[in-house]
Formats: structure tokens, sequence, C-alpha cells
């Protein structure tokens, strides 16, 4: 698994201006969350800094929110303080989520923030859906969001500025994203992340990480999915956009 650890600090200047508060990232999934009956048992299992997870506890659901990253559940837990919310945080990366609760226990899981292709190759991406797929209850659904891998290799290794300065907490910031892009799918692939952040003297702060990944096509996950018990009831998959969002129901 690969880090956050050091962009856990920096993490809001990733997320877009649209998604940045709690309640407008979980109003961004309104219709899948219309689903769910009252007081739904719902896990983040890749929850970042919490933007998500504290907006959908806003809505009075039952959220509990994972990450591999130790720092990004502290930053989630200060959130959900400061917003009042009530949100059980785990440490736990997607194959260890069954050590800690109990199979048939969620009515949704959340996979967004396109984090599935930092499970390392196609036997622990396998793995990571066998462990959602299991935590659902029968009629539970996935919902999961994921880089559209086919447009990102066609592009190949690159690198890629932010053309314009985004503004968190007051201080500005230059995003910088560098792809190393493998020959092969299977293959190990690289983000390099760096947020450069600029204060009103002009110094520079520059915080960055090298993290793995290891993409996949559109139809692996479809097969994978179903290998897992899940049948996809909705995509947004296009072969000319940057992301794509998958619900998929437990049978």
């Amino acid at each position: 698994m690969s880090g956050y650890d050091t962009l856990a600090e920096v993490y809001e200047w990733l997320i877009s201006d649209a998604k940045l508060s709690p309640a407008e990232f979980a109003a961004s999934f309104a219709d899948v969350l219309s689903l769910l009956p009252p007081n739904a048992h719902v896990l983040d299992c890749s929850c970042g800094t919490g933007q998500l997870a504290v907006g959908l506890a806003g809505l009075g659901m039952q959220v509990v929110a994972t990450d591999a990253s130790e720092a990004m559940v502290r930053r989630t837990a200060e959130l959900s303080e400061e917003f009042g919310a009530s949100v059980r945080t785990v440490r736990a990366d997607w194959q260890e989520l069954p050590d800690h609760f109990d199979d048939d226990t969620f009515d949704m899981v959340f996979c967004v923030g396109n984090s599935l292709h930092h499970a390392v190759g196609a036997s622990g991406r396998f793995a990571a859906l066998e462990s959602m797929s299991r935590l659902l209850r029968r009629g539970g659904r996935l919902v999961l969001a994921s880089r559209t891998w086919e447009l990102v290799r066609a592009r190949g290794s690159r690198l890629d500025i932010s053309d314009r300065l985004v503004r968190r907490n007051g201080r500005d910031a230059v995003v910088v994203y560098r792809w190393e892009i493998a020959p092969h799918w299977e293959e190990e692939h690289h983000i390099e992340i760096a947020v450069a952040q600029v204060d009103a003297a002009g110094s520079v702060l520059v915080r960055s990480e090298l993290l793995s990944c290891w993409p996949y096509r559109y139809d692996e996950l479809e097969v994978e999915l179903h290998r897992v018990g899940l049948r996809t009831e909705m995509s947004t998959f296009n072969p000319e956009a940057e992301n794509y969002t998958v619900v998929a129901s437990r049978g």
C-alpha cells in the first residue's frame, strides 16, 4: 500500500472546490444515498481527510471511516470533531477490514477518491474488492470511483502543472503531478504529487510524495466485481472522461 502520510497535511489542495465541504461532498452522491434505509450503516474505506464521512454523518447515517494512512485517519477524526459529527475512525487497509468488522455489516460501502489503484496488482485488487463485498449486507451496494486508466496510459509519462493557484485556508499553492507510466498494464506505475505552498512573503514550502499504483481496465474491474458477488447497477464509464463511478450491489 502507498502512504499519503506526507500529503495528508496538504490534501485539501487536491480536493475540488465542489467537494471541499462535507455537505457538498455527500450531496454529490445524492442519487445512491436515496436508496438507503433510515439510519443506514455506511463505511467509507478510503476516507482521506474525511469530507465524505463527515458529510454522511451529517445526514444522520451511522458512519465508519477507514484508511491505510494513520495521518488521514487522524485528520478525519479532527474534521469530525470540528463539525460535531459522530464518525468512528479506524486505521486499516482493505485486506484488514474483515479483522475489524463482521460480514454483512454495512448497507453501503464507499471506495472513492481514486484509491483502488493503490491495491498491489490484480491479486491485491481482488482481495480488496472481496473484503468490501463481504462487509455488505444482502442488497447492499459498493460505490466505487476510479480514474479512467485507459486514458491515463494513452497519455504516457508526463508532468502536469496546475495553471492556477489553489487557495485553501488563506494560503495559495500550485499542484504538480508527475506520472511514470510503465510499459505494461500489470507493472507498477508511479504518481508523484507535489503541493507547493506560497505564503504572503513569497516563500515556498513544498510537500511531495511518490505513490505506487497498479492500473486496470474497466472491463477487468467489471469481471472482478462479478467474481466477488457484486452486480453492476450503474456505471458512468466513458473512455473519454477522466473519471467514472460504478455502483454494484451484493446479491
